[in-house]
């Protein structure tokens, strides 16, 4: 059952696995992201105390300290907080957006070729069920390569694997009506429903709809905890990641964090095929404390800070680096003057595909630390 967003029960240790279905569940690909933004606007109602969205589409939410009793006197440790004598300013950066195509030609006979939004392995899109989004509403289809299907194929014919560009979507509909549904720009995204396996959670989308849920439960659950806190929050969900960073670095600019966390999903390959070493990491072990990636390296004094945290509330944890790859927590650390920055991930495996799977208990730990973090920052 859903939690409600203004009214959360301070004992509740459940997962809202209901928020976490809806946000994967709706379409939003790099500079679409429109729906799950609305998603997120009526799921923060009384959360925030101001809410904007910005010229990238960057939905930027912001909560002001509410100093307690176990607050007073508290300063802020950060350089340039002490400087204007304000609050330290925590920025979470959970990006929105999935990875999906956009429609780029129509041929005669109303077959769809699409331009991808993201990095895909085109292993992952064969015979898949997709979404058309169009002006007019969403549309059903099938996606496939060209070529000869397994009755009529050489061996050699089945040792290729095609190009992106080979793959198209048949909508199973006549040419004319097609074109008049359809139209260049419109974009796609893979149509599978979430499923519960266990304590596991499956979707399309856990890239990065994982940090948006995080977003929103680790405030809630904050507030659920008394709603104190010393420094201010920023929560940005961002725009274009999954294309470069995009939303994240105009919101950073913006924002001028003194603290960035990057949250996102990162590697779990703990399966068969992939030595340990490059596991990244295992599920149910805890969130991802994230060192390093091909994008940025994260604060050594912060890594410990968030480590101590975790520690003292007896919060599963496990360190994290990825070998290539980057995530929003690079923009704030790079942004105007510059972050302290840090990640806090959850191993997904099967990444980038529609079976994406976490385990909720390293789910759970991320909302749990960001949350403790957020209560006891100075």
């Amino acid at each position: 059952m859903a939690t409600s967003p203004t009214s959360p029960t301070k004992s509740s240790n459940a997962t809202n696995t209901d928020l976490l279905t809806r946000l994967c569940e709706t379409p939003g690909v790099p500079g679409r992201e429109e729906r799950v933004r609305a998603l997120i606007q009526k799921e923060i109602a009384g959360l925030f105390d101001s809410t904007e969205t910005d010229s990238m589409g960057n939905l930027i939410c912001r909560r002001a300290a509410r100093p307690g009793k176990r607050h007073k006197g508290m300063k802020s440790a950060e350089p340039r907080a002490k400087a204007e004598k304000r609050p330290t300013r925590v920025m979470l950066l959970c990006h929105m957006d999935e990875i999906g195509f956009y429609v780029s030609s129509i041929d005669d006979k109303g077959n769809i070729y699409v331009n991808p939004a993201g990095g895909f392995d085109p292993r992952n899109l064969f015979s898949r069920r997709v979404t058309v989004v169009t002006e007019t509403g969403d549309l059903a289809g099938v996606m496939n390569p060209g070529g000869r299907p397994i009755h009529i194929s050489s061996a050699k014919d089945r040792e290729k694997v095609p190009e992106v560009k080979e793959f198209f979507i048949d909508l199973g509909l006549p040419a004319a009506d097609v074109k008049k549904k359809v139209q260049i720009g419109d974009y796609v995204v893979m149509c599978e429903p979430a499923l519960h396996l266990g304590n596991k959670f499956v979707s399309k989308a856990l890239d990065n709809r994982v940090a948006c849920w995080l977003g929103i439960e680790s405030v809630r659950r904050l507030v659920a905890g008394g709603g104190e806190h010393n420094c201010e929050i920023v929560v940005a969900f961002t725009t274009q990641e999954e294309v470069g960073l995009r939303g994240a670095k105009t919101a950073s600019h913006s924002v001028l964090p003194d603290i960035g966390f990057g949250i996102d999903v990162t590697l779990a390959c703990d399966g068969p095929g992939v030595p340990a070493e490059e596991a990244v990491t295992k599920h149910g072990l805890g969130f991802g404390l994230h060192i390093k990636d091909g994008s940025f390296i994260s604060d050594y004094a912060l890594v410990k800070e968030v480590e101590a945290v975790a520690k003292k509330h007896k919060i599963p944890y496990q360190r994290t680096i990825l070998a290539a790859g980057g995530q929003d927590g690079a923009a704030a650390q790079q942004a105007a003057a510059g972050a302290r920055a840090v990640g806090v991930v959850v191993g997904t495996r099967y990444i980038h595909t529609v079976t994406e799977m976490i385990d909720l208990t390293d789910l759970n730990a991320a909302r749990d630390v960001l949350a403790a973090y957020l209560a006891g920052v100075a």
